[in-house]
């Protein structure tokens, strides 16, 4: 759906983003979009959608699943959540509800409505992390069917765009049986943050 009136500054865009009730009739706990977001941000990280821990608290990767990623990008809180440098913006901006085996997919309305007007804003964003299939599936074209054949081939992308799996702790058993990812992806990962957010 396009938007006929679009904001020209980031500021603009993030309070309309934070208002949506695009898909509220299917949000169980009603809308509260997530978003972190500033013009300076050099790292973008594209997830799926927030958690009920997220949806409590409103800040995105506010759970297991962050402190992983934190700990993949060797990254305190205070660095992770400074808009300056870090923009998050997932693929389902509020909690889509629980499924039979876990959260539901991200709702489809948010990223076509939302993601191709966040983007010309930000300017200065060097490398986007792309956590999960649903983001691989939307911002890689002519990628491999399987999230392990994805993520092993993340060269192909990089530095642009970054594939991972998702960092909660379900996939715990995946990183065992895929000890590639952090011996020869995350150390890249994490030089390239820590050189592009100066730190």
């Amino acid at each position: 759906m396009a938007n006929l009136n679009p904001p020209h500054t980031l500021s603009a865009l993030l309070n309309q983003i934070r208002q949506c009730e695009l898909c509220k009739a299917h949000l169980p706990l009603g809308p509260r979009p997530v978003i972190q977001a500033s013009s300076e941000a050099r790292l973008m990280i594209v997830g799926q959608a927030p958690g009920t821990r997220v949806h409590d608290t409103g800040i995105p990767w506010n759970d297991p699943s962050g402190d992983r990623l934190r700990r993949w990008l060797d990254l305190d809180r205070d660095t992770f959540y400074d808009p300056s440098r870090i923009a998050i913006m997932p693929m389902g901006f509020c909690y889509p509800g629980k499924g039979k085996s876990g959260d539901l997919p991200p709702r489809p309305e948010c990223a076509p409505q939302w993601h191709g007007q966040v983007w010309p804003l930000l300017p200065n964003i060097g490398m986007t992390l792309l956590v999960g299939q649903y983001a691989q599936n939307y911002y890689l074209s002519d990628k491999p069917k399987t999230l392990t054949d994805t993520v092993r081939a993340w060269r192909q992308w990089a530095p642009d765009y970054l594939p991972l799996p998702h960092p909660s702790p379900r996939n715990t058993l995946w990183l065992k049986k895929n000890p590639w990812f952090e011996t020869d992806v995350v150390p890249y990962i994490r030089d390239y943050v820590h050189q592009h957010l100066g730190l």
